[in-house]
């Protein structure tokens, strides 16, 4: 069983770093590694979600048509990095679109809130964790208030994030009127099928006319304080423009994949020009994609940097080609800045993204560690005209397990704003270096080597 399972690694996983970490925990640890990479280690790489069929009736009704790059204003740089999207994934260019930034959730679910209670058409929800908390039940209550009005409410949420969440608050949400369904049910006879590929995409659309995307789930977390004090601090984007179309593919793309192939349902924007002056691609990834769209995006963005790369992520275990980009960017003078949490919630992720420090340090890369909480954001800074923020952590998981969506911005006023926040998180942030960091305890080093030899398949 042992050498079956080490042979369908080699044979499947390109990628060589993470086929070794699979084959060092089979043949060391056979009984746990065999159970292990039967829930956790197989590709989905090549299933469609959706039928070529179903998808084409979805472009046809929930895409927009895509324009011309060559007249996009936009400088030699962006231009590659907008056709890499487009080539990969068809992530579409949208123009003239505004956007507000969140960056804790008072803010944000008040704003969101706000928007529900304004709905006339629909509302349409999909995060990771959807909580049975204060929060949760305040939005359930509006949600249910607005089908009662008749506004179409349909909530898609991911089973395992929310395994949490009990199933008799789902069945109230469904009795309310609301159109609610899990992404990859777990059950007992699809547990090894499915427990390991996870919907982490956070988008509500409401109207087709508002648009939300970031990194902040429905859990009570994200706005109060914990009992020491601690805080959760998340990027969230409220955006406005065509990029809502591109949203809505991907929400329409989600929800038919849980319906019969002969009840396809597009949903349509309300179709507008969009007001704003910034440029945006949505870009999504996951685990049946062709390639990695959102590790070759950013490791093109990396390369391109000129003067500055700053990074916010919760947790930071790039694939080898990415730590070589950063690397490079740093001994070529880039300014190379990383932000992660002091304690993260995870103690094996907080080992593993602890074990690439030193690595960063020598090449001159300036590490952060961010003191009042869980530093929760997931976003890239590059030089003065491009940003990307969305669900995608900087991780094996993110990367390769999960379907994410990101947005890819072209915007200097975006950038400048995003990197006031970045220098505002500095203020509460210590700076490592790597005399002191080499002066940590052994316990600490050992565990972390230890955890980098599986990171590829935490």
């Amino acid at each position: 069983m042992v050498i079956s399972c080490v042979v369908v690694v080699v044979s499947e996983n390109k990628n060589p770093i993470r086929a070794l970490s699979w084959t060092l925990a089979l043949l060391f640890l056979p009984l746990i590694g065999v159970i292990f990479y039967l829930f956790f280690g197989r590709s989905l790489k090549g299933k469609a979600m959706v039928s070529r069929k179903v998808r084409r009736k979805l472009l046809e009704k929930s895409r927009p048509k895509q324009h011309s790059f060559d007249n996009a204003g936009l400088n030699a740089d962006q231009i590659q990095k907008v056709k890499l999207a487009h080539n990969l994934c068809h992530a579409h260019l949208d123009r003239n679109n505004s956007v507000e930034i969140f960056t804790d959730g008072q803010s944000k679910f008040k704003r969101f809130k706000e928007d529900i209670k304004n709905a006339k058409d629909f509302i349409l929800i999909q995060y990771y964790i959807y909580n049975d908390d204060r929060l949760g039940n305040e939005i359930l209550d509006l949600l249910a208030e607005k089908a009662r009005e008749g506004v179409v409410v349909k909530v898609l949420y991911d089973h395992v994030g929310s395994f949490s969440t009990k199933n008799i608050f789902f069945a109230r949400m469904r009795q309310l009127g609301i159109d609610c369904h899990p992404f990859f049910r777990v059950t007992f006879r699809k547990l090894a099928n499915r427990i390991n590929w996870r919907n982490h995409r956070k988008i509500a659309i409401i109207d087709g006319e508002v648009g939300y995307i970031g990194g902040m789930n429905i859990a009570d977390r994200y706005v109060e304080t914990s009992p020491e004090g601690r805080i959760w601090r998340d990027t969230h984007l409220r955006v406005q423009g065509p990029v809502i179309e591109s949203m809505l593919y991907s929400f329409s793309v989600d929800w038919n994949f849980l319906r019969p192939a002969s009840d396809i349902e597009p949903i349509s924007a309300r179709k507008y020009e969009g007001n704003g002056n910034v440029d945006m691609q949505l870009v999504t990834s996951g685990p049946i994609d062709k390639w990695n769209n959102l590790v070759l995006c950013f490791q093109q963005a990396i390369a391109s940097a000129r003067k500055r790369i700053y990074i916010q992520t919760p947790y930071f275990l790039p694939t080898d080609a990415l730590l070589k980009a950063l690397q490079g960017a740093a001994l070529s003078g880039v300014d190379v800045r990383i932000m992660i949490p002091e304690k993260t919630d995870s103690i094996l992720l907080g080992f593993g993204s602890r074990s690439y420090i030193d690595d960063c340090l020598k090449a001159g890369v300036k590490i952060y560690q961010f003191l009042p909480g869980m530093l929760h954001a997931k976003t890239m800074i590059i030089d003065d005209d491009f940003v990307t923020t969305g669900s995608v952590n900087f991780d094996f998981r993110s990367f390769e397990n999960n379907f994410e969506a990101n947005l890819l911005i072209y915007s200097e006023d975006v950038n400048r704003r995003m990197r006031d926040i970045f220098f505002q998180d500095l203020q509460f942030s210590q700076k490592l270096t790597l005399s002191q960091w080499r002066k940590r305890p052994t316990f600490e080093k050992t565990m972390e080597a230890l955890v980098r030899l599986f990171s590829p398949i935490l």
